[in-house]
């Protein structure tokens, strides 16, 4: 299940994506006659416009957000997310195409969307390093104003940078509304730095080890079992994490408001699906 919602009450959007594997567990690659999951840099080089998406009309939604005469065209995330998944299946063994699947629904099946905080509860503060291991309080953040949260699981995901490359976009528009954007992830600083440089990163990402943050906010599973042995042949988790914990935070979304309140909120047990720029965008605007 994905939950979508703003502290309006409407259901933003609801529904059910079956993807190709847990959220935690990253696209295959044609690695050694087996196409299994491989780290962005492998990604890029062996398919350079798949997981560095640039600017262009065909990528970037009809929405737009302004502020005096200022105006913010957003990037359509799903649309690119839409397109990487498509050729990704597309070099996939039917077998793992399926173990993918299982376990996005083992994941779902757990509970972990419908346990985790969620609009109108309260949120989590923490102080975690940023990749210079500076130390950064949320309740610091988000008493200047609208804080929105982005938990990613890696720079070895292509669906990660994919999002991140968006949220950069969406950056403009989200300071023009007063707010901070803020980047979570379970990799130690020195990985999250390499995230940041890579992508050209202008916004706070937050090193949080071991998911002790994500734990709090009901957003951290441990890998299915059928789907650990993959990362452990291909990408190696700890080596990004610093542990050997098999946790990964879903690709959740929150804004938080100048009380602490969480407005909105993504939540989804599918890794290929990611909060929309627009949808965001929207969230600060009813505040």
């Amino acid at each position: 299940m994905r939950r979508v919602l703003w502290s309006s009450g409407l259901l933003v959007g609801a529904g059910l994506l079956v993807g190709c594997g847990p959220k935690g567990v990253p696209e295959a690659m044609e690695v050694k006659d087996v196409p299994v999951e491989t780290s962005a840099a492998e990604e890029t080089e062996a398919a350079p416009n798949e997981s560095a998406p640039t600017k262009s009309e065909d990528t970037m939604s009809e929405d737009t957000m302004s502020k005096g005469t200022m105006e913010y065209k957003l990037p359509n995330l799903g649309e690119q997310l839409a397109d990487h998944l498509s050729s990704s299946r597309a070099r996939m063994p039917a077998e793992i195409v399926q173990t993918f699947q299982d376990g996005v629904e083992e994941v779902r099946g757990r509970g972990i969307v419908e346990a985790a905080l969620n609009v109108g509860d309260t949120a989590v503060d923490a102080e975690l390093p940023d990749a210079n291991g500076k130390l950064v309080k949320l309740s610091a953040l988000w008493a200047k104003g609208p804080v929105v949260v982005v938990w990613y699981r890696g720079g070895w995901c292509p669906y990660c940078n994919i999002q991140l490359q968006a949220m950069q976009e969406t950056l403009p528009a989200i300071k023009a509304k007063g707010g901070t954007l803020v980047a979570i992830t379970p990799e130690t600083p020195d990985n999250s730095l390499s995230t940041v440089e890579k992508n050209k990163l202008e916004f706070v990402v937050l090193s949080d080890l071991g998911n002790e943050v994500a734990r709090q906010y009901g957003v951290v599973f441990k890998l299915p079992a059928k789907v650990s042995p993959i990362y452990k042949q291909r990408i190696d988790l700890s080596k990004y994490n610093g542990d050997d914990s098999d946790e990964l935070p879903l690709a959740a979304t929150y804004v938080i408001d100048q009380t602490g309140k969480i407005t909105y909120a993504f939540l989804d047990a599918n890794y290929t699906t990611r909060a929309e720029p627009a949808d965001i965008m929207s969230a600060l605007e009813a505040l």
